[in-house]
């Protein structure tokens, strides 16, 4: 399944209202870290039809960043009914990103 650019205006529908788990990958085009997470994120979101993997630009969506109080980049979420169910902070490997699903 393609990543999908989450915004503002399609949060709810996307990650809020979603029936499979969602992975989120809270980033920046500057992070260093984050350029090295990016593409295993987007590996992940090819292999597992069963996730719904999504990216929020922490410089275009200041809210969505403000709302989940992410205060370093990246910051990866994984959201299950609506809620939390998992978060880190910093580049991971790929095996550990897919321990937190």
């Amino acid at each position: 399944m393609a990543v999908i650019t989450i915004t503002k205006a399609n949060f709810d529908q996307e990650v809020l209202h979603s029936d499979k788990p969602v992975l989120l990958d809270f980033w920046a085009s500057w992070c260093g870290p984050c350029r090295m997470v990016s593409p295993i994120v987007d590996e992940i979101a090819q292999e597992n039809s069963q996730i719904k993997v999504g990216k929020i630009n922490v410089d275009e969506q200041p809210e969505l960043a403000q709302q989940f109080q992410v205060m370093s980049i990246p910051t990866l979420m994984v959201i299950k009914d609506g809620k939390i169910a998992n978060q880190s902070v910093g580049a991971k490997p790929k095996a550990a990103i897919l321990a937190m699903l």
